[in-house]
């Protein structure tokens, strides 16, 4: 009897087996081959709805692309209520996924959690920042599609048209390529639309420009800028930095900045309270500075933080055109355009919750008043 039964056992499992090798593919299961940023090849399933984004600013892309439904994990790094992180206020329930690891910069390159990304069953896997050696041996050990990505080629913190690129990689694995497209118009129009109104100024009457207080790998105060800073390359305006340097974050001795004594100063939020206790400890200093004295001092939002919020740099492009060049901007309403940006890019209008953080985009900073301040 025990030899019959182990037979009959044996025979149901072969039809079995024969069965699901015969039948049609379920639904959902059709893959594509694509090359992703790292020059890698994968077959990734169409039309995924389960996955998980690892590395610097790849849960954004996948917010961008109108599917953060389909998350089903996030790094503990995107948990943290870093201001400024748009799309997590958008998106408050992702920060109530499981946890797939630290991420963080500190993690840039490395694994996630194994056990705890298999324990979601994702059927893929986007990630940036990671070489492609290590992107194979990752999606070898877990078996599941890795899809790297990328915002720019020069490092994190930049962005360039491997947005683009990634953007419509993403989309196209997700069933999302009209998005992809629409984003990327979205990310041009605005961009011809500010340079546009910056050419009709020119270039004899635009005032000189310096931002200070940009984050690099924490906050800066007032020497830290950037010669790429892509609010006032946007409005095509006259960054000193680039006087300094061709490209690129840079530091920028005080010396300098008082033989610049720019007629504009920007201050990138993020640095704003380093650069007010620094005016309590130096006022001489910051007196010596004419857009001080004269509050020509302005506010704009930070945008680095875990990679590039890309809406928020449009906005202070925005913000910074209507200060420069308020007659060519002069039927932008400043509040009205960053909601319309926020949510185009995230589905919901985030300026007010922006607002309550930083205060008004584009506000007036007097710094010497803010230093006697207790």
């Amino acid at each position: 009897m025990r030899y019959k039964i182990d037979t009959l056992s044996l025979v149901v499992a072969t039809l079995i087996l024969a069965f699901t090798f015969c039948a049609p593919p379920a639904a959902g299961s059709r893959t594509l081959r694509v090359t992703d940023v790292a020059g890698r090849s994968v077959e990734a399933p169409a039309n995924p709805q389960r996955v998980i984004a690892v590395g610097s600013g790849a849960l954004r892309l996948l917010c961008y692309l109108d599917v953060a439904d389909r998350v089903v994990g996030v790094e503990s790094f995107e948990k943290k209520p870093f201001p400024g992180r748009s799309y997590m206020m958008a998106q408050p329930s992702l920060a109530l996924l499981p946890a797939i690891g630290p991420g963080g910069p500190s993690q840039i390159n490395r694994d996630p959690d194994l056990e705890a990304v298999l324990r979601l069953s994702p059927e893929a896997i986007f990630i940036t920042a990671m070489e492609p050696p290590k992107a194979d041996a990752l999606q070898k050990r877990l078996g599941i599609p890795v899809v790297v990505l990328a915002y720019g080629k020069s490092g994190v913190g930049t962005f360039d048209e491997t947005l683009g690129e990634s953007l419509r990689l993403a989309g196209k694995i997700l069933g999302q390529e009209k998005r992809a497209e629409a984003v990327v118009g979205f990310i041009e129009q605005c961009r011809r639309d500010l340079l546009a109104r910056a050419e009709r100024m020119a270039d004899d009457r635009k005032p000189r420009i310096y931002v200070g207080g940009i984050s690099l790998r924490g906050t800066q105060g007032i020497e830290s800028t950037d010669a790429d800073y892509p609010p006032l390359a946007w409005v095509n305006a006259r960054n000193l930095a680039r006087e300094a340097a061709r490209g690129g974050h840079l530091f920028i001795n005080r010396e300098r900045l008082l033989a610049w004594n720019p007629d504009f100063l920007f201050i990138d939020a993020g640095g704003l309270t380093l650069i007010v206790q620094d005016c309590r400890r130096k006022p001489e200093f910051y007196r010596h500075l004419k857009a001080v004295g004269e509050k020509r001092s302005y506010l704009l939002y930070p945008f680095n933080n875990y990679s590039t919020n890309i809406e928020t740099v449009i906005a202070d492009a925005y913000a910074a055109g209507k200060l420069l060049y308020p007659e060519t901007f002069s039927d932008i309403d400043l509040a009205q355009k960053c909601d319309e940006i926020y949510a185009f890019f995230l589905g919901k209008p985030v300026y007010g919750e922006m607002k309550k953080i930083f205060g008004d985009l584009g506000r007036v900073v007097d710094l010497n008043e803010a230093a006697q301040t207790p």
